[in-house]
């Protein structure tokens, strides 16, 4: 390990701050563009000793346990709090331009749609009981360490507000030491909780669980490891007033803002369009909006997914038919035999994207496209393969659902 005095030259792709030395690129976390540090180096990471020159850019932190001098230690739930606006808002929309240009893409990039403190409906806390207290928030940056919160200013405030339930669920939950992870959604009728990682939860953990609930006001439904426990009430959600349970621990976008500005994108760009194929369609994000319009057929791998979406969509009236088909996409995708029914086509994979997917719409009639991601680069690799097909991408929208972190969604459209 050596001491270097450096100037930051730009943000990495993880919102570490990076200098360039003989030895190759160092990330310093907690730093800013232009900062001059005192490091303590170790390979390729960088510690900062002391900041000499603080960027004009850089503000105090939203929260407490935010940074190297954060309460309980560093938690790693954020990375870019002591970022302005400015330049975190810039820093996201340039991730996905860099990713377009790696694949020779050059398009309309829009203003990044931004996110704001307090947005967070699902978030994922891991717990651990200890000799002293049960530990609830977020891992340390690299590390197993928890950070124990006691505020978190990305998350809503019906999250917030009941923190103290969840550790008292999450304690009744905690047979011993391992740590396990609680996926917390707010719906419209409370908390639905699902805890993943329990190896084994014993009768009396069990009925301590389901009387820590029942007792407890605000929390709809307990899951563990996929298994409801208890459910006071249905765990409901609304995609444009359309109401749907999502299965336990399932997935469902983080923040219901990012949500709607997506779902805007996306419906805009089909206009009249008729028959709509929604590939990785989840409960029904995109499906069930656009059956307000035309016909849909809704493609999805995750069998209880795709069954909240079906009982949503027979329970509301006023909808255009709307099919579903379990099927892995990457697998085996739609084919172009299958696509040329379809006046439009939206997809919404996972972070590994849709490549197999896209080669077989490069080759379809399919008029209009629109993919949703949350990974630029594969996006800007499925893309790539669309435009190699005929396709032309006529916008690409960063949205911000994860706030002051380096992830970042995109909606890009596309006509043949």
């Amino acid at each position: 390990m050596s001491a270097e005095t450096a100037t930051i030259e730009r943000l990495g792709l993880q919102g570490d701050g990076v200098v360039s030395f003989p030895s190759g690129p160092v990330f310093v976390p907690f730093t800013l563009p232009g900062e001059r540090v005192t490091l303590a180096v170790n390979k390729q990471q960088g510690t900062v000793m002391s900041l000499l020159a603080p960027s004009p850019d850089r503000v105090a932190p939203a929260c407490r346990h935010f940074g190297p001098e954060g309460e309980n230690g560093t938690c790693g739930g954020c990375t870019l709090q002591h970022a302005g606006d400015d330049l975190y808002h810039a820093f996201k929309r340039q991730i996905v331009i860099d990713a377009l240009r790696s694949r020779g893409i050059e398009t309309e990039v829009a203003p990044l749609v931004i996110a704001r403190p307090g947005e967070r409906r699902r978030t994922v806390f891991t717990a651990r009981r200890t000799e002293k207290e049960l530990l609830l928030g977020y891992l340390k940056a690299e590390s197993h360490h928890i950070v124990s919160i006691t505020e978190c200013p990305i998350a809503s405030p019906g999250i917030v507000s009941r923190l103290a339930a969840i550790r008292i669920v999450a304690a009744a939950l905690a047979a011993n030491a391992e740590p396990f992870r609680i996926t917390v959604l707010e719906t419209s009728t409370g908390l639905d909780l699902a805890a993943e990682g329990i190896k084994a939860l014993s009768d009396r953990h069990r009925q301590q669980a389901i009387e820590a609930v029942l007792k407890l006001r605000g929390i709809a439904r307990l899951a563990v490891n996929g298994e409801t426990i208890v459910e006071p009430l249905k765990p409901l959600i609304a995609f444009d007033g359309i109401a749907v349970s999502p299965p336990p621990g399932g997935f469902a976008q983080a923040s219901a803002v990012a949500e709607t500005a997506m779902a805007e994108l996306v419906m805009a760009h089909l206009g009249k369009a008729k028959r709509v194929a929604d590939l990785f369609a989840g409960t029904g994000t995109f499906a069930l909006r656009m059956a307000r319009k035309g016909r849909v057929h809704a493609v999805e791998s995750e069998e209880k997914a795709l069954k909240a979406l079906d009982l949503a969509a027979r329970n509301t009236q006023g909808l255009k038919p709307v099919s579903v088909e379990k099927r892995d996409l990457f697998r085996r995708p739609m084919m172009t035999s299958e696509l040329k029914v379809y006046d439009a086509v939206v997809f919404d994979p996972p972070r590994a994207g849709a490549e197999a997917q896209c080669r077989e719409l490069a080759r379809s009639t399919v008029k209009t496209v629109v993919a949703v991601s949350c990974n630029p680069q594969t996006l800007a690799r499925d893309l790539s393969i669309l435009i190699e097909g005929g396709y032309r991408v006529t916008k690409v929208t960063p949205v911000d659902q994860f706030l002051w972190s380096s992830h970042v969604e995109a909606v890009a459209t596309l006509t043949r």
